[in-house]
């Protein structure tokens, strides 16, 4: 069986990439260069859907918006 997720990638101010999937809570990791991210993304969602099990609820990706909050 196969499960699809979205998976959030942003990078650092130190250069690194780090991924997060939203459908799984915890499950982030982070590497040098976006091929060694998505090896990493594949091996924590399988540690993450282990330890969680396969998420009841689905959830939909619609996009991703930029705000700014004055501090």
């Amino acid at each position: 069986m196969t499960s699809d997720f979205d998976v959030v990638v942003e990078r650092d101010s130190a250069g690194y990439y780090v991924a997060s999937v939203p459908a799984l809570h915890g499950c982030h990791t982070q590497a040098r260069s976006l091929d060694v991210l998505m090896e990493r993304v594949q091996e924590v969602v399988s540690l993450c859907m282990e330890e969680q099990g396969t998420p009841h609820e689905s959830l939909e990706f619609i996009g991703v918006q930029r705000i700014r909050v004055a501090s």
